[in-house]
């Protein structure tokens, strides 16, 4: 266990001003769970990862010369983009797969999975943000990287990419129109999930903060090989560059949330 690292720190320039994250890009799981269970062939799933998020997001800050955090378990084991009180945090059962290892479960596990990899991945998320805004004095643009698959129950998914969010649109509107000036593309909004997801990733960091931001989600099979991901990579490394240079979008805004009113 001493060796298993909960994240990954993609190293870039702070004073860019930008942080792409991917909180499902591995699928990892430290010697002491096995396999949960599960098959190995369930770890080349989506159900264990975010197909081809890794390596975008490691070509996407190359490419920008910009600061990454990866998370570095499995969703299978806990899930870093839900809130520690969300009953889905720790699965039992994903898209048919009995996850054996989650089934029965101690408060003491589960507990100690929040301390051990959920809270490190995101005090590095927050500390990666907050050293980017003391490089910039300003607030950073945040964009969260995941993948969806083709079809779901057999129902094809026509959407390439969708941008997912919650009530703050600085981002969200000027990459939407970035993204659908590709008439060869089809670009979902909110699908085929809703954004607004309480104590999620963007939730904790970006909305309770006032910080601009974006999660994208692109289809499996078009970032499914090294090509696809080199493709996206060179796209959306030209829209992410253009929408931070954007000097008004640099600021600390705190937008409603449609999950409800923040904590005091």
């Amino acid at each position: 266990m001493t060796d298993f690292r909960p994240y990954e720190i993609i190293p870039g320039n702070r004073d860019k001003g930008m942080v792409v994250l991917g909180d499902h890009a591995m699928r990892h799981l430290p010697e002491r769970y096995g396999n949960l269970g599960l098959p190995e062939s369930a770890f080349s799933r989506h159900i264990a990862y975010d197909i081809g998020i890794e390596s975008l997001c490691r070509r996407l800050c190359g490419r920008l010369g910009v600061p990454g955090v990866l998370g570095g378990f499995s969703r299978l084991l806990i899930d870093p983009n839900r809130g520690e009180d969300d009953p889905t945090l720790i699965m039992k059962i994903s898209d048919g797969a009995i996850i054996a290892g989650n089934h029965p479960i101690t408060d003491e596990e589960w507990n100690y999975r929040i301390e051990t990899f959920h809270r490190p991945y995101h005090r590095a998320v927050a500390e990666t943000i907050a050293g980017v805004a003391a490089a910039t004095g300003k607030a950073p643009l945040v964009l969260s990287m995941h993948s969806f698959t083709p079809a779901w129950k057999g129902v094809p998914r026509p959407w390439h990419a969708s941008v997912l969010w919650d009530s703050d649109e600085r981002a969200v509107v000027p990459l939407l129109a970035k993204l659908g000036a590709d008439t060869d593309l089809v670009i979902g909004d909110n699908e085929p999930y809703d954004g607004a997801l309480r104590n999620d990733t963007m939730f904790r960091h970006c909305m309770t903060k006032g910080i601009p931001h974006a999660l994208l989600e692109i289809r499996q099979d078009l970032i499914g090989d090294e090509a696809g991901v080199a493709g996206w990579a060179e796209r959306l490394s030209k829209i992410f560059a253009e929408i931070n240079a954007e000097p008004v979008l640099h600021e600390y805004r705190r937008y409603p949330s449609r999950t409800g009113p923040y904590e005091a």
